[in-house]
């Protein structure tokens, strides 16, 4: 599935090096937004944990924090107080530029109504962020076409997001986040916008995902759905109440 990039990702600190530290390390995370009642705490001191090759679901009802959670470990949002640590870096206080860079080599997001690029089809999606991410361009277009084929969307390389159903358009989401091989994969809702059966084929190819060794967090708010990951984490009203086993 994977192919050598012709230019080397910049390398990262460790955590003193030892393989099996966390893949994320959240410790009292806290995010209070500004609302026009009252505040919103969204993060009320949260500590969180994964593993390297874990499927772990993040859920709850809506503005219990889930999202805010994970938009901090991609570095989307930032922290009032606290520390996140992705891949043995600490990315809270870091500048948008080291962000943008930390993403494009170690972090794949996908969100809930994929955010793809309307106007280009299926595999420039796919090819852009390749280039942006240090490929050569025959490097990103091979990459390219082998996870287009390994998603099921081999016959679609030419055709734009518009004409793809739903669930055709989020594994084009998922592919474009796996394009520059990250070591952690984030998920928004990633099911929220699609039929049951499109939710059921796209939990199915995390699945698959994960059995190859994917680390993954998944935010959601479906019981059904967290059921498919490895370990449910249970949140409300900003902290987590069940870390799972």
């Amino acid at each position: 599935m994977s192919i050598e990039l012709t230019e080397p990702a910049p390398e990262t600190g460790t955590s003193n090096g030892n393989a099996l530290a966390p893949a994320v390390r959240v410790r009292g995370a806290r995010r209070t937004y500004t609302a026009e009642l009252a505040p919103v705490r969204a993060l009320r001191g949260v500590d969180f944990d994964v593993m390297p090759g874990e499927f772990v679901a993040v859920m709850g009802p809506s503005g219990c924090g889930k999202s805010t959670l994970l938009n901090i470990i991609a570095g989307l949002d930032t922290l009032d107080d606290g520390t996140v640590e992705v891949a043995g870096e600490r990315v809270d206080g870091r500048d948008q530029d080291w962000l943008a860079k930390f993403r494009r080599h170690h972090v794949g997001f996908v969100f809930q109504f994929f955010n793809l690029l309307d106007g280009v089809s299926a595999l420039e999606n796919l090819v852009l962020p390749g280039v942006l991410g240090g490929m050569k361009r025959r490097a990103a277009e091979s990459r390219a076409r082998d996870l287009l084929d390994l998603l099921g969307l081999g016959d679609r390389t030419d055709q734009v997001p518009a004409v793809l159903s739903g669930g055709q358009r989020q594994r084009l989401a998922i592919a474009r986040a796996l394009v520059n091989e990250p070591g952690l994969l984030l998920a928004d809702e990633p099911t929220g916008a699609l039929d049951s059966e499109g939710g059921l084929e796209i939990l199915e190819l995390f699945r698959r995902l994960h059995d190859d060794g994917q680390t993954i967090v998944m935010v959601t708010h479906s019981a059904d759905v967290a059921a498919g990951a490895s370990r449910a984490v249970k949140m409300r009203d900003g902290r987590v109440q069940d870390a799972g086993e």
